[in-house]
């Protein structure tokens, strides 16, 4: 039976922070349709400035995301001529010129192409969220595999409910590899050896093995799983939604280069922030604090613990303003 795809996305409104349950059909699998209109909800919400924070979670009751839709990658892999590594890597290299272009691009999608050109543009989608000033939270609601755990590692923090869970990457017990990311946002989450040594047995992490190697940053009962997702969201959503993004594309980015790469995108992202009006607006409010109380604002008890929670660091001026 050819594939067919049944993924849609619910989207909740509650201000500045969207909740989003995936829904993969009966099996809750992740499919084309549900790339495309993540595609479509990663674009909006990053240039929405009201958009904070989104909180991803399963509509299934014990899966976030079952791993990808295995007919879609058998059928565009049956599709596609067999090539060696080499002729693999023109090929990738190709659909991602491709993919930017909008006159070639529907056209190849017609052809054996379209399996990377549909992996060429998921992997745009996770990079996007990885650059944007929004903050993703995975509320990992029940189990990932494959493609789930790797739209969970493309998100910048994770709740995993406790109980009889799992998430991993399976792929190499059906002759494959992570083909979502797996092998390199893994590797940036726990460490090369563990990630390699994960990804060869193919065997899933427990939420409690899925916390202590850092894979996820917090495992609560499942009841509290979107809540506590949520709270993170809100709590990061706070920030400057210009400055989070300059953080987000030093790290993700700057901190897979070499070091002296990595300074260089660190020192660019620090300069537009540092020149833009809501940098400057902070940091004189922070040297007017100084001058009148006499102590740094930071080291005024009270003030730090302030700061965290409201998202800037509290002058004269701002107190002033409200």
């Amino acid at each position: 039976m050819p594939y067919k795809d049944k993924g849609h996305l619910a989207i909740e409104d509650r201000g500045e922070v969207l909740v989003v349950r995936v829904d993969g059909g009966p099996h809750q699998e992740f499919g084309v349709d549900l790339a495309d209109k993540l595609d479509r909800l990663v674009k909006r919400v990053d240039r929405d400035p009201n958009v904070r924070a989104v909180v991803f979670t399963g509509a299934h009751p014990e899966r976030f995301v079952s791993h990808a839709a295995v007919r879609w990658l058998q059928e565009e892999g049956a599709g596609s001529p067999r090539v060696g590594r080499r002729g693999a890597a023109a090929v990738v290299r190709m659909a991602k010129h491709v993919d930017r272009s909008r006159l070639l691009g529907p056209v190849l999608r017609r052809t054996p192409m379209r399996g990377a050109l549909q992996l060429e543009r998921l992997h745009s989608t996770f990079l996007r969220m990885n650059r944007s000033g929004v903050l993703f939270v995975a509320a990992l609601n029940g189990s990932a595999l494959g493609l789930g755990a790797e739209f969970a590692w493309a998100c910048d923090l994770r709740v995993m409910a406790d109980g009889d869970f799992f998430i991993g990457q399976p792929e190499i017990l059906l002759g494959i590899i992570p083909g979502g990311g797996g092998t390199q946002r893994l590797t940036r989450l726990i460490g090369t050896h563990r990630s390699l040594a994960a990804i060869l047995e193919g065997k899933p992490f427990t939420p409690e093995e899925a916390l202590a190697n850092g894979a996820v940053d917090k495992v609560v009962t499942q009841d509290k799983v979107v809540a506590q997702a949520v709270e993170l969201a809100e709590h990061f959503g706070k920030r400057s939604k210009d400055t989070v993004a300059s953080a987000k594309r030093a790290v993700y980015f700057g901190g897979s280069m070499s070091l002296e790469d990595g300074l260089h995108v660190e020192r660019a992202e620090f300069f537009t922030r540092i020149l833009s009006k809501e940098g400057q607006k902070l940091t004189l409010d922070y040297i007017s604090t100084t001058e009148a109380t006499g102590e740094l604002p930071l080291y005024t008890p009270g003030t730090y613990a302030q700061a965290l929670a409201s998202g800037s660091v509290p002058g004269r001026r701002a107190t002033n303003e409200r």
